[in-house]
Order: C-alpha cells, then sequence, then structure tokens
C-alpha cells in the first residue's frame, strides 16, 4: 500500500512530517509513501524521510495546491492500495494492518476507520464519523451528509482504497474541501467497510489551514459542490444500473418456463 502526501515543506510543519512518517515505520505492513513537494525545495526534505528507501519523492516546479500535487503523486503509485495523509498528522500504529486485512478478506473497494483530534499537549479526543460502523454499500456513505453544512459523512484521511478507485475519483479541482470530494467519490464507486476504530489522528495547531483567516471564505461554497457532486454521482451510477437491468434483464427461471405458462397446455 502507498501513502500519498502533499507538503509545501513549511519550516513549521518539518517535525510534524517527521512525526507522520515515524507513524508509517511503525506499521507491521509493507508500505509505501510517495510524498508530492508542492513547489518546495527537495534539499529542505527531512533527514529521515530522505534517507528511506520506501519514500519517494515527486519535485513540482512550481506550487499547485494539494488537490493537484495529490493527483499527480497518484501517477508514481505503484500498489494495490492507497492511502491520502496530510503532512501533520499520523496514523494510530495499527491503521494499515486492521483496513488491509479488511479489504483482502472480503474484497471490498475500500475501508476507513475513525479519527482521533491530537491536541497540542499530546491529548486526544476520539472523532466518530457520522456514518455507522459496518459495511455500505457504493453510494450510501452519501447518504450520511443530509446537507452540505453538516458533518462530512466519513474522514477522508481515514480512507485506504483501491488504487483504481482513488484514480477514478481523484481530489476535485478545489482550493479546499477536494478531500470531501475524493471520500464521497471513492465510497460511492464501490462497497466497503467503516471500522468502529481510531486509525488517524488529526493534529490541532495554529497553523493548519483550518485556523486561516480565509478558510470560512470558500468553506460554504466547496462543501455545497463537494455535496452535490456526491448526490450526482450516485444517481447517475443508480441511473445507469437499472439501465442496465433494463437491456440485460435477468432469464426467467426453469419453473416458470412450463407448458401452462407458454400456453402450450
Amino acid at each position: 500500500m502507498t501513502v500519498v502526501i502533499a507538503t509545501r515543506l513549511r519550516a513549521d510543519r518539518l517535525d510534524y512530517l517527521t512525526a507522520m512518517h515515524a507513524s508509517l515505520t511503525r506499521q507491521s505492513v509493507p508500505w509505501e509513501a510517495v510524498i508530492a513537494l508542492d513547489g518546495a525545495d527537495p534539499a529542505r526534505l527531512p533527514a529521515p524521510l530522505a534517507d528511506d528507501p520506501r519514500v519517494r519523492t515527486l519535485a513540482l516546479p512550481r506550487a499547485v495546491g494539494a488537490a493537484c500535487a495529490r493527483n499527480l503523486a497518484l501517477n508514481d503509485v505503484r500498489t494495490a492500495f492507497v492511502n491520502w495523509a496530510d503532512d501533520d498528522d499520523v496514523f494510530s500504529d495499527e491503521a494499515m494492518s486492521m483496513r488491509l486485512s479488511v479489504l483482502e478478506s472480503t474484497g471490498v473497494g475500500w475501508c476507513a476507520g475513525w479519527s482521533e483530534d491530537l491536541h497540542p499537549d499530546g491529548s486526544t479526543a476520539l472523532w466518530r464519523c457520522p456514518t455507522p460502523p459496518g459495511r455500505h454499500e457504493a453510494g450510501d456513505v452519501w447518504t450520511y451528509w443530509k446537507r452540505p453544512t453538516d458533518t462530512i459523512p466519513i474522514g477522508p484521511t481515514t480512507i485506504l482504497a483501491r488504487t483504481d478507485l482513488v484514480r477514478a475519483a481523484p481530489m476535485g479541482g478545489l482550493v479546499q474541501g477536494e478531500d470531501y470530494m475524493a471520500a464521497v467519490g471513492v465510497t460511492s464507486l464501490a462497497p466497503g467497510v467503516l471500522l468502529p476504530l481510531p486509525v488517524y489522528r488529526y493534529r490541532k495547531h495554529e497553523g493548519q489551514m483550518t485556523r486561516q483567516s480565509s478558510y470560512d471564505q470558500l468553506e460554504t461554497a466547496a462543501r455545497e459542490h463537494a455535496w452535490q457532486y456526491g448526490r450526482s454521482l450516485r444517481a447517475v451510477l443508480r441511473h445507469g444500473a437499472r439501465v442496465d437491468r433494463m437491456k440485460h434483464p435477468k432469464p426467467w427461471p426453469p419453473s416458470v418456463l412450463n407448458a401452462d405458462v407458454l400456453g402450450r397446455g
């Protein structure tokens, strides 16, 4: 499996990126990471990552934003499963093994979990997404996002998914909220399982995007766009399934194809 991380290697986030990498080294299953350097100087990559052969970098010549950087990094993914991650967060120690086991044993397209808020003092607070634990069919996760202003239905960075699904539903072309689109896209294209276990720690700090003064300027529009995308994608896929059933109906069972029904009695 591969973890894709976009970063600008800001000075205030280098220690966080090192902590993210450390959380990967504690995983009990094989992994790779693709670090998309969003216009950043590769020489600034922390030594633990630069020296780890499991970590590959994609150095973009100019800053393009997180969504574009992550999408371009998908070109370098060479494993069957992929997980988005931020440069300032961390995975729980069993995050990969638990979700990978579900994916390999059930054949579903994605597996996710709960997340924890990680506070500056090191304490954590569990965040349960609105989607209930268990198996969910394609498109059902979106139904737990009743209105764009409500809490998002699932944590985007908690999702480990088949790489082909992620490529089919990549980050939307937004400057924020692009991960909402990836989450509803992936969960609309295939069934999956939500585990009632924390797999990801979301770091709270002054430098995070949601703390910036400009964040609220576009958040309403970004949520509306992602919500409408999920609704439309679900509707289109379900309409296509209905049309397919009409064009290719199931054959009549032998018990029905008898002389009486066919008028040969």
